[in-house]
């Protein structure tokens, strides 16, 4: 019988789907990386979120191993590459929670732009101030996305009916503007944006995409939103730039300073950058929960069951 290990847990639609056809499910959610390294060489595929790092030593260990499924959109913990020139077939599950991180991408900066955060905390302390906490709409704004995928662009389908003029660039794609969005060059998107929302794989090319001379080039001062992953911003010149300005808000579910699980910070890695964020007005911070509700729970593993029957059929 084929065997799938479950390295991370996940929804069990996906596990009752493969055993439908055929397959036999394992569990091994805290089994340690050495000990997963003697067993994966028996096993047909692999199940994962982010606990341990799929890299070369792995996957070589994997003689027999036919696919990885990530349950989630990035890849940045699997060798994918190296995975497929063995023959190993990677999926992923981006549509899963495409619509959660819309969702929340929007919620978060409807929150700043009407004072949301400090209006509330007031309000609750006996104050009632309705000049000082006077907001923006939507509808005045450019929105710039920058990376059009699965995530980009459910985040312009949602803020369409709001009004506000979209705008988006991704380097690796062209053709993609429609009645959402309008596809711009990286230099128009810097000239005309006042939000800017990041939507980027963590990669090489990525790693400290919003930086001094990124935020430097933008025309307007601007409000960015990050839902992707936490090392596209380097921290310390994002803080720079809102101290100059430049930057007037931050809307950030995701920090450099998350371990690479994604379940939490750095116990040591919280400089004074990071207590800037956590005291400013001007920021809304979330713990990586973008994309991570009771709906997009089941359709990640959903999502992945189709990908892996639709490739492989049954056992």
């Amino acid at each position: 019988m084929k065997k799938i290990l479950f390295i991370d847990s996940v929804h069990e639609v996906l596990q009752e789907r493969l055993q439908q056809a055929g397959y036999a499910c394992e569990e091994h959610f805290s089994t340690s990386r050495a000990e997963l390294l003697d067993r994966v060489k028996d096993y047909f595929g692999v199940v994962i979120r982010s606990r341990i790092a799929i890299d070369k030593a792995f996957i070589d260990a994997a003689s027999n191993l036919k696919f990885i499924a990530r349950s989630g959109s990035g890849l940045e913990n699997i060798d994918a590459e190296y995975a497929e020139s063995k023959g190993i077939q990677v999926f992923n599950s981006p549509e899963g929670n495409s619509d959660a991180v819309g969702e929340q991408a929007i919620g978060m900066l409807l929150m700043l732009l009407n004072n949301l955060k400090r209006a509330d905390s007031e309000v609750r302390s006996g104050q009632w101030r309705r000049e000082e906490n006077r907001g923006r709409e939507l509808s005045s704004l450019t929105i710039g996305i920058i990376g059009y995928g699965v995530m980009g662009r459910a985040f312009a389908q949602k803020l369409s009916g709001f009004g506000c003029n979209i705008i988006a660039h991704d380097k690796y794609k062209t053709g993609f503007g429609n009645r959402f969005v309008h596809e711009v060059s990286l230099k128009a998107l810097q000239e005309q944006a006042d939000v800017v929302s990041l939507h980027l794989p963590q990669n090489a090319e990525t790693n400290h995409y919003a930086n001094a001379s990124f935020f430097k080039a933008f025309a307007k001062n601007i409000i960015l939103i990050n839902t992707a992953r936490g090392k596209n911003v380097h921290t310390e010149e994002l803080v720079q730039a809102m101290k100059a300005g430049k930057v007037t808000g931050a809307c950030l579910d995701v920090l450099e300073y998350e371990k690479s699980s994604l379940e939490g910070l750095e116990a040591e890695a919280q400089p004074d950058a990071f207590q800037y964020l956590i005291h400013a007005e001007n920021t809304i911070l979330t713990p990586h929960i973008a994309g991570w509700t009771h709906e997009s729970y089941f359709k990640l593993s959903n999502v992945l069951a189709d990908k892996i029957l639709a490739h492989f059929g049954n056992a």
